[in-house]
């Protein structure tokens, strides 16, 4: 069986968006927030996480993901606003992930 899977999105406060998938949301976005990825995200300094979802498997996750990247720019800020109005870091509450 697939282990669980997370889509996410990092941002700053222009917003610049970045769109990635883990098994490990917790130790990613610590990976984000501390430069340790190579990345669009450390280029850019996207350090808050601004929206998340759990999936059952892995595959579902990367699914998801592709479906978030496939959208506009609009439509990637109504789902963050829907989720997270305020568009605040929501890294303290995945602690439990």
């Amino acid at each position: 069986m697939s282990e669980q899977g997370f889509v996410y999105i990092m941002g700053n406060n222009r917003p610049t968006l970045y769109t990635g998938v883990t098994s490990n949301l917790k130790k990613r976005v610590w990976l984000h927030k501390n430069n340790l990825v190579k990345s669009f995200t450390q280029k850019y300094d996207l350090h808050l996480l601004l929206y998340y979802e759990m999936l059952d498997t892995i595959e579902n996750a990367i699914i998801r993901e592709k479906q978030i990247k496939d959208m506009d720019r609009k439509d990637k800020l109504l789902i963050i606003k829907k989720f997270n109005p305020d568009f605040k870091d929501l890294a303290d509450q995945i602690n439990k992930y």
